[in-house]
């Protein structure tokens, strides 16, 4: 799936790496990293950014996503954890591209239609994203 969403978004060549934790690990790392306290569903760590981004630029970064979380949002909305699991994997591989729904409410509509047709490239519906 991830190389699917890597060549749809034009870079087949790119490299990253996908972390699947347990919602105590994914609290870990949302506090250590980002200063915010408890579970989340996925965490992006992109390596492009800063002032040696572009010494690797194939390097995108590393796509953490809690599978405890992915669960709980899959029962509480009526699908699959895979689809679900599915979801945030293109969520994070979008973030680490540069993509950022918290910016403002037009970038995160934004981020949601390229999601929507991502998610469409994989043979999956757009009626059933959230984030």
């Amino acid at each position: 799936m991830a190389q699917a969403v890597l060549s749809a978004l034009g870079s087949p060549d790119a490299e990253l790496s996908i972390l699947v934790v347990d919602d105590p690990e994914i609290a870990r790392l949302n506090l250590q990293y980002l200063g915010r306290v408890g579970p989340t569903n996925v965490i992006a760590f992109p390596m492009r950014e800063g002032d040696h981004g572009d010494i690797s630029p194939q390097l995108l970064g590393d796509v953490v996503i809690s599978v405890d979380t992915a669960r709980r949002e899959a029962e509480s909305s009526g699908i699959s954890t895979w689809e679900r699991f599915t979801h945030l994997l293109v969520h994070g591989v979008l973030h680490l591209f540069g993509w950022d729904h918290e910016t403002s409410e037009a970038a995160g509509e934004r981020m949601e239609e390229k999601t929507n047709e991502l998610l469409k490239t994989l043979g999956m519906g757009p009626d059933r994203v959230f984030f």
